[in-house]
């Protein structure tokens, strides 16, 4: 699902100042001057600034979606509800995925690159306000001053009349909601005109943890299907072909994480970046989630499954940027990820006697009537 990436190098438009007098007719002082602009070398701080960032910026929302993930489901409005992912979705998953990069990438070989990116900035544009607006609702809740009126709205969209009436859109929102949309609206526009990679970042971390909120695996069978097939899908396509770094780079969507490397020399104007497809926050973020709600399935204090998770995402991630590093190629980060997030929270379930129980625990759709059936009698028999 995208690899964690050196930076992108684009040769400056102007050369500096110190070699505007050369002699530019000279062959051997032409290529010495495009080989001096074109190059970029980081710095030993910068580089470890913005790997530590990219880390950092991953961890967030799969901490904080996992968190919501627990009580996700509760709300009235049909956007909030969990999408459940099946056996049956986990195996399909990689194939799609493959035949949708491989789509963009004969996309950008045939059409320009100028206007496929501007339609895909506008449909970011919209899902970029709806998800920041998303992720920002419950951190509004605590601050919002409680001296202020709070007004009820609802859009309803519906086909037919009469009892054929059919609701195609029903969601209800408020006060607080406005003011989450206005702030993500902003963004949004300071994505279009700018482009600016705090921007871009801004949606990429409401996407990611929208994801791992919203996106629920149905047991850890599941989970291990699809990392598997999303392993095989990530490592083919980042070392067997060029297919992932290219779509990677041409792409401008907030699609990945990115930090600059030269920020200390150049600020916030850096241009030189580090970046990590969202991809491989999601994917296995929506397992870690899923043992956080096994942990909480089992009624005990402690939530031993997803720190172990948690932490072996910190591995598995810290190993990619170090292979990287000392091969000076960009790494297919699923590679390192998957068997970490699996392999470490099965030594724990085996080593608790919970292996068997792990794999047995079993989540479905929450809008399933004999789900709701189940889950009243277990509580029943709980009490």
């Amino acid at each position: 699902m995208a690899d964690i990436d050196q930076a992108s190098v684009i040769p400056n438009e102007t050369s500096p100042p110190a070699l505007e007098g050369l002699n530019a007719t000279d062959p051997n002082v032409t290529e010495a001057v495009n080989a001096t602009v074109a190059k970029f070398v980081a710095t030993p701080e910068g580089t470890a600034l913005a790997y530590g960032s990219l880390v950092f910026m991953a961890l967030l929302p799969i901490f904080f979606g996992a968190l919501r993930s627990v009580s996700c489901g509760k709300s009235k409005n049909s956007s909030d509800m969990p999408e459940t992912i099946t056996g049956r979705d986990a195996a399909r998953f990689p194939i799609i995925a493959s035949c949708t990069l491989f789509g963009l990438y004969l996309f950008f070989k045939i059409f320009s690159q100028e206007y496929i990116n501007l339609l895909l900035s506008m449909y970011f544009f919209v899902l970029g306000i709806l998800a920041l607006s998303h992720t920002m609702s419950p951190f509004m809740n605590r601050i919002f001053p409680a001296n202020i009126p709070i007004k009820q709205y609802q859009l309803l969209f519906t086909q037919g009349s009469g009892e054929a009436k059919e609701e195609i859109v029903n969601y209800e929102f408020d006060t607080k909601d406005l003011i989450c949309l206005v702030i993500s609206t902003v963004v949004g526009v300071w994505y279009i005109l700018k482009k600016h990679w705090i921007a871009n970042n801004l949606f990429g971390l409401a996407f990611a943890l929208n994801g791992v909120e919203l996106l629920h695996l149905n047991n850890v069978s599941t989970g291990c299907i699809l990392l598997g097939g999303l392993f095989v899908y990530d490592v083919f396509w980042v070392f067997g072909t060029n297919v992932m770094v290219t779509v990677a780079k041409s792409f401008e969507a907030p699609i990945k994480l990115v930090f600059p490397q030269d920020l200390l020399e150049k600020g916030l104007g850096a241009s030189q970046f580090a970046m990590l497809g969202l991809g491989d926050i999601v994917i296995p973020g929506i397992f870690i989630a899923l043992l956080l709600r096994f942990d909480v399935s089992l009624k005990k204090e402690t939530r031993t499954y997803f720190y172990t998770s948690f932490l072996a995402y910190i591995f598995g991630l810290g190993m990619t940027i170090w292979v990287m590093h000392t091969f000076k190629h960009a790494q297919p980060a699923l590679l390192y990820l998957v068997p970490a997030c699996i392999g470490f929270p099965v030594v724990v379930a085996l080593l608790k006697g919970e292996l068997t129980e792990m794999f047995r625990y079993e989540e479905v759709s929450p809008e399933n009537p004999a789900v709701k059936e189940k889950a009243t009698e277990a509580e029943k028999k709980d009490k």
